[in-house]
């Protein structure tokens, strides 16, 4: 490879480091052929992006990228394969999955949302991670119930109650 190629096949990782906040980094080393070509077919049809990746070049990728990834310079040694979705935890839930017939993929570690996971015992925080959506999801649910109940409670036989129950608190007050 000339130093143009490398230079420019930085720059496309430092471009994919930057737009992407879900960075997986895993060893497929040992996987045969078929298995793969499974992995790589199974995180197609899950929108993930898989590739090996020089450990140089990353390495290099992730100091010009600005952001904070020196904590996982160590794990750049061996194999080194990259995934990326949009979704937090499909990395980490693909993996799981596929270590169920496989011993590979090992997780060596993550960078999403701008934290940062090391090592393959991390892999079931990951799973359970919920992505951006899901938590305002989860905030928006929690904000709508108190103001159901209350509304409920107005509009049923024990609305009048709860208006006599204010007024009394209203004038107590005063």
């Amino acid at each position: 490879m000339t130093k143009s190629e490398k230079n420019q096949v930085i720059e496309d990782l430092t471009q994919t480091l930057i737009d992407n906040k879900n960075i997986y980094l895993a060893d497929i080393s040992g996987l045969n052929a078929d298995a793969t070509s499974r992995l790589r077919r199974l995180c197609h049809s899950r929108k993930i992006s898989l590739s090996v990746v020089k450990n140089t070049l990353l390495k290099k990728a992730m100091e010009k990228s600005g952001l904070e990834f020196e904590p996982m310079f160590d794990l750049l040694k061996g194999n080194t394969s990259i995934m990326i979705a949009e979704a937090s935890n499909a990395p980490a839930k693909l993996i799981k999955e596929f270590r169920k017939k496989n011993d590979k993929p090992l997780l060596k570690g993550a960078y999403v949302e701008e934290a940062i996971y090391i090592g393959d015992d991390q892999l079931e925080a990951l799973t359970s991670l919920k992505s951006k959506e899901e938590l305002i999801g989860d905030i928006i649910m929690l904000l709508q119930s108190p103001m159901k109940n209350v509304i409920s409670g107005l509009q049923g036989t024990g609305g009048q109650k709860v208006a006599g129950i204010l007024k009394a608190l209203e004038e107590r007050a005063q």
